[in-house]
């Protein structure tokens, strides 16, 4: 777990930072600055471009985290894999370009009347699909090279550093509306472009044919790998993105907009998990090479009770500080409040059953993720079509709770009836009940009338009071030795 804590703890403090500078953005400057149709070009924008981009990386991401350790030779090159990582991805954006001068009319037409904007700013998504795509595989090399931090200091803090110098300058009226979107198609991109440059300065851009004999000898499983990454690719893709486009289709891009800004809020909750699946991806990928089900195991259970622990004290925090939130934010977006609790309520489901997709995709049964994931693909699309027109954007949110419960629950019993693993152990009670708990304490202290002091005692309450009851009770070795080192080391500086 050493490499995995260590970098999931760097991991976590830039996308915190990243948060930081999002909730700025965000938050507070986008809804000010921004009409809600705008942003919702902005969302509508990146949906869009992350779907193609799936399609454009032909699903070589998934043959990089699960064969890079037979293939791994810095002398080699890594036995040509990286330069065929490039090959495909480069045939893979053509192919995806002209699909998608194909489907252009199709999509001109469907969002004319009710997302004008859309239309206007359409062709900006072939070079957010291009520097999206190749930012994927590119990542993805240099996470089996065990480093899982810098695309995510990358994506989640210098990406955001750029769009809020952008939104400055555009409240400024040193960029007209036009050259801001410009600047956040540039801010996305440049992750990408850092990204070639730190590995040629590693000496792993190394665009070397791969080496004929292992080529040969895993031919057959790179193909299916691709057919299968691909497949499960744009379907995981699809179910992160697809709640933002159908609520474009039914409601138009003011809403979609306001589903965004709330949907940010609910994914705070999700930030620590990202850097622990990126490096957990590399790891259990070499584990399963020496089919070592107890290393494995240990994984599962600890990232679980970890990201268990950190879900709930960010859900109580949050939805503790919810009325809060519509005084920072304008009054017009709180009908996304319930997007925030049911979205809120799908990642604390997610982080409870930690990282069992991920221990699914590297396994030898890798191909029953691609049968649940259409299942969850099903279920969102279905509930979003029949709850959007019900229930407007709270359809939307209900309909990605319901379909996240459902597929987790298909993951955990698979796991635990395959290979005996299993995240949970009565520790997992004692976690709701201390957010139960602190939740209720805080909830009941009465308003202040200043709204920073309001949020930071309810913050405060709530925070220590869970913390204090998870530490009390030993319910995790790795959060009892993170306050231990701390205690330590203020008796040091005392």
């Amino acid at each position: 777990m050493g490499i995995i804590q260590t970098q999931s703890i760097k991991g976590t403090i830039y996308s915190y930072l990243g948060v930081g500078i999002g909730f700025v953005i965000t938050a507070l400057l986008f809804p000010r600055i921004l009409s809600s149709e705008e942003i919702g070009l902005l969302k509508l924008l990146v949906s869009f471009s992350i779907i193609f981009a799936q399609f454009a990386s032909l699903g070589f991401i998934q043959v990089i985290n699960r064969l890079f350790p037979y293939f791994r030779d810095k002398d080699s090159g890594h036995n040509g894999l990286f330069f065929l990582a490039m090959i495909v991805s480069l045939a893979g954006f053509i192919l995806t370009i002209i699909g998608f001068e194909l489907l252009k009319p199709m999509l001109v037409n469907n969002n004319a009347e009710k997302s004008g904007l859309f239309v206007i700013y359409i062709n900006y998504l072939i070079p957010l699909i291009l520097f999206t795509s190749f930012f994927n595989i590119l990542d993805t090399y240099i996470r089996a090279l065990f480093d899982a931090v810098i695309g995510t200091f990358l994506k989640e803090f210098i990406q955001r550093i750029f769009i809020l110098i952008s939104i400055i300058a555009y409240y400024f009226d040193l960029l007209d509306f036009s050259w801001f979107v410009f600047t956040y198609v540039l801010a996305i991109s440049l992750p990408t472009l850092i990204l070639i440059v730190i590995l040629i300065n590693k000496g792993e851009f190394r665009l070397k044919m791969p080496e004929r004999t292992l080529l040969k000898k895993y031919k057959k499983e790179i193909f299916d790998l691709c057919l299968y990454g691909l497949l499960i690719g744009l379907s995981s893709i699809a179910i992160v993105q697809v709640d933002s486009i159908l609520v474009n289709k039914f409601l138009g891009l003011s809403l979609t907009g306001i589903y965004a800004t709330n949907f940010f809020f609910a994914t705070i909750i999700l930030i620590p998990s990202r850097p622990l699946i990126k490096i957990a991806t590399t790891i259990l990928a070499e584990a399963w090479k020496r089919n070592d089900l107890n290393e494995i195991k240990v994984i599962y259970q600890k990232s679980s009770m970890i990201q268990a622990i950190i879900a709930i004290l960010i859900f109580i925090g949050l939805w503790v500080n919810i009325e809060n939130v519509y005084y920072i934010i304008p009054k017009e977006y709180e009908i996304g409040k319930w997007v925030i609790f049911y979205v809120g309520l799908a990642n604390v489901v997610d982080m409870f059953t930690g990282i069992n997709a991920v221990i699914i995709q590297t396994s030898p049964s890798f191909k029953i993720n691609a049968v649940i994931t259409f299942i969850f693909l099903f279920l969102i699309v279905g509930l979003n079509i029949l709850l959007i027109p019900m229930l407007g954007i709270t359809g939307a949110a209900i309909a990605s709770f319901a379909a996240v419960l459902v597929t987790n629950s298909l993951r955990y019993l698979f796991l635990k009836i395959k290979y005996r693993l299993s995240p949970f152990h009565p520790g997992i009670f004692i976690i709701m009940g201390a957010g139960v708990f602190a939740y209720g304490l805080a909830y009941i202290i009465p308003r202040f009338d200043n709204l920073i002091i309001d949020i930071l005692v309810r913050s405060f309450v709530c925070g220590t009071l869970f913390l204090s009851l998870i530490i009390i009770t030993r319910v995790s070795e790795e959060i009892n030795s993170i306050f231990n080192l701390i205690l330590s080391y203020l008796r040091i500086k005392k």
